[in-house]
C-alpha cells in the first residue's frame, strides 16, 4: 500500500498539484505518525540552541512527522528581510540550483550550481515517500523551464559597487560539484566523486585545460549525500573535504559507509588521503576559524527520532576525534536503532560544540571577522539554514548569526536573513553563504536561484577584497590595511558552506 501511494506522489510533480501532493503527504504522515503530533507546538526550540541543548525522548513511528512548504519562487520586487542597518540585494538570479559561492582573493565571486546524482536505490519502503517528500521540499523556484545545472559561474564585480558587471559560465558539465578552493593558481573542485585540479590564474574568464584528477572520493551508486565540501588549510598544503553518510542510520548496511560521515585530509600535492574526524553524520559549511586556525563544520545530523531530536549542529573538529555517529548523538546518547551496538565506540564520542535546534538543516557557515559588517555581527558566524522537513512545524529556512569570543560560540544565534517563509510556502531556501570581496554577506537561495547580497546600509565596504581560502593576491599584499574601520582586514581568511539537498 504505502509504496503504491508514494508512486502516485511522485507522479504529482507538475506545480499545479504540488499544494494537492503535499497535504496528502502531510495527511499520511500524519495518520501514521500520531504519537509524534503536537511535540513540536508544546516544546520551546530555543532550548536547543547553544552548547547544552535539551534533548527529549526519542519518538519513532512508521512514516516520521512531515510538513513540507510548497515552493513558489520570488516574484519581481521581492527579496528576503534583514534587521535595520543592513540592505539586501539580488546579487545573481536566473541561476540553476545554487548551492556554493567562493570569494577569490581579487574579489571575482565562484558560484557553485550542482544536482544530485539520479539513480539512488530505495533500501525501505517509506524511502519512496520520503524521496519524493525530499524532491518536493527541494522545488524548481517556480513554472520555469528547468536549466542545466553542474557548472560553476563566474561573476566579476570590477568596480566593487555591489553589482556583478560580468557573468560567465567557467566550468559546465560537472559531477554534481559542490566545494572549491584556490591557490597557487590552481582551482580545486570536489565533484561528488572526485577532487579536480584546474590550472587558473586570477581574472581568467575561461577554462581551458583539462582537470587532473587529485583523489577520488566515495560517490555512488548509493550516493544519499552527494555534496562534498572543500576548505583549504591555513599553511595551503592540505585540502579538508566533508563527505556525508550513505544512510540515515546505516539502512544500506556498514560496508556502504566506507570512508563516509567523515572530514578526509588531503594533501594537495600528493592526493594522499587520510580520516580526519569521523562520526559527523553530513558535515558541511568547513571554515577555519579566524583567530584560532581550528577547523568548524556544521552538522546535518539523523532523522526519524521526532520532530524535536536530533539537534543538527557546529563544532569545532579535532584530529582523531569521533563525533558518535551512527551508535550516539550528543555525546552517549545511544541510537537503539543501530545494530550492532558499540558501546566501545559510545565511550569515545566527543559531544558537538553548539545546537543549532533541530532539523534546521544547516548547509553553509562563514566567519564575519573582518569584513564589512556592523557591530552586531562583526565577529562570529553567519549559518544558512536550509530549513526542516522531518517535523511538524516549520523550523529554519534562515540565516543566523552566533556570537564568538575567543574563537568560541558566545551567546544564543540570532535572525539575520528571513522572509523565506510565507505561511505554508517559501521563496527560497538558504544553503550556502560566504563574504564578497567588498565584504558583504554573501546567500545562496538554491530553489529561488539566486544569490542575495547584504550590505551595510550605508555602504561601507572593505578596502581590499576578502578571499574565503587564506591566500592573499599580490595587489592585496601590496596594499595596506585599512585604518578607518577596525572590523576592516582582508587578512583573515574567510570561507563558506552546501548540501545535501533537504535532508538533515
Amino acid at each position: 500500500m504505502f509504496i503504491n501511494m508514494a508512486l502516485e506522489l511522485r507522479k504529482m510533480t507538475n506545480h499545479t498539484y504540488v499544494r494537492r501532493a503535499g497535504l496528502l503527504a502531510t495527511c499520511l504522515a500524519a495518520t501514521l505518525a500520531s504519537s509524534a503530533s503536537g511535540q513540536s507546538s508544546e516544546f520551546d526550540v530555543s532550548s536547543q540552541i547553544g552548547p547544552a541543548p535539551v534533548l527529549p525522548a526519542p519518538q519513532r513511528s512508521l512514516i516520521p512527522s512531515t510538513k513540507i512548504a510548497e515552493v513558489i519562487g520570488w516574484e519581481d520586487g521581492q527579496s528576503p528581510t534583514v534587521p535595520d542597518g543592513l540592505a539586501v540585494t539580488a546579487f545573481a538570479t536566473d541561476l540553476a540550483n545554487p548551492r556554493t559561492v567562493h570569494t577569490l582573493p581579487n574579489g571575482d565571486v565562484l558560484v557553485v550550481q550542482g544536482q544530485k546524482p539520479p539513480g539512488e536505490p530505495q533500501s525501505r519502503p517509506k524511502d519512496f515517500i520520503r524521496g519524493w517528500i525530499m524532491a518536493l521540499a527541494h522545488g524548481s523556484g517556480g513554472d520555469d523551464p528547468k536549466k542545466d545545472s553542474n557548472l560553476i559561474t563566474l561573476l566579476q564585480d570590477t568596480n566593487r559597487d555591489g553589482t556583478v558587471d560580468n557573468r560567465i559560465d567557467l566550468l559546465t558539465g560537472l559531477n554534481a560539484p559542490f566545494g572549491v578552493a584556490w591557490t597557487d593558481d590552481t582551482l580545486y573542485v570536489a565533484a561528488t566523486d572526485e577532487i579536480l585540479s584546474y590550472p587558473y590564474k586570477l581574472g581568467q574568464t575561461e577554462i581551458t585545460a583539462p582537470p587532473t584528477k587529485l583523489t577520488s572520493l566515495p560517490g555512488g551508486p548509493i550516493d544519499h549525500h552527494w555534496t562534498k565540501d572543500l576548505a583549504l588549510s591555513p599553511d595551503g598544503t592540505k585540502l579538508y573535504v566533508g563527505i556525508g553518510s550513505n544512510s540515515n542510520i546505516v539502512e544500506n548496511g556498514l560496508e556502504a559507509e566506507r570512508g563516509r560521515a567523515a572530514i578526509w585530509e588531503v594533501d594537495r600535492k600528493t592526493g594522499a588521503s587520510r580520516p580526519f574526524a569521523t562520526g559527523l553524520r553530513n558535515p558541511n559549511g568547513l571554515t577555519f576559524e579566524p583567530e584560532t586556525g581550528a577547523l568548524w563544520a556544521v552538522v546535518n545530523e539523523r532523522d526519524e527520532l521526532g520532530p524535536n531530536l536530533v539537534p543538527d549542529y557546529m563544532t569545532s573538529v579535532t584530529d582523531g576525534a569521533f563525533y558518535g555517529w551512527p551508535w550516539s548523538y550528543y555525546g552517549d546518547h545511544v541510537d537503539e536503532r543501530v545494530h550492532p551496538q558499540r558501546p566501545d565506540m559510545v565511550a569515545t564520542a566527543i559531544p558537538p560544540d553548539y545546537a543549532l535546534s533541530s532539523h534546521v538543516a544547516p548547509l553553509g557557515m562563514t566567519f564575519s571577522m573582518n569584513a564589512a559588517m556592523p557591530e552586531p555581527y562583526a565577529h562570529g558566524a553567519f549559518v544558512g539554514e536550509h530549513g526542516s522537513w522531518n517535523r511538524d512545524s516549520f523550523h529554519g529556512y534562515k540565516v543566523v548569526y552566533v556570537p564568538f569570543e575567543n574563537g568560541e560560540p558566545a551567546g544564543k544565534a540570532v535572525d539575520v536573513v528571513t522572509g523565506f517563509l510565507d505561511g505554508d510556502t517559501t521563496h527560497g531556501r538558504p544553503v550556502g553563504v560566504g563574504i564578497d570581496g567588498t565584504g558583504a554577506l554573501l546567500v545562496v537561495d538554491d530553489v529561488g536561484n539566486t544569490v542575495w547580497r547584504v550590505a551595510v546600509s550605508d555602504g561601507r565596504v572593505t578596502d581590499q577584497a576578502i578571499g574565503t581560502d587564506n591566500v592573499k593576491s599580490e595587489a592585496t599584499e601590496a596594499a595596506p590595511a585599512s585604518t578607518e574601520n577596525p572590523n576592516v582586514d582582508v587578512t583573515t581568511r574567510q570561507s563558506t558552506e552546501d548540501s545535501t539537498g533537504t535532508s538533515n
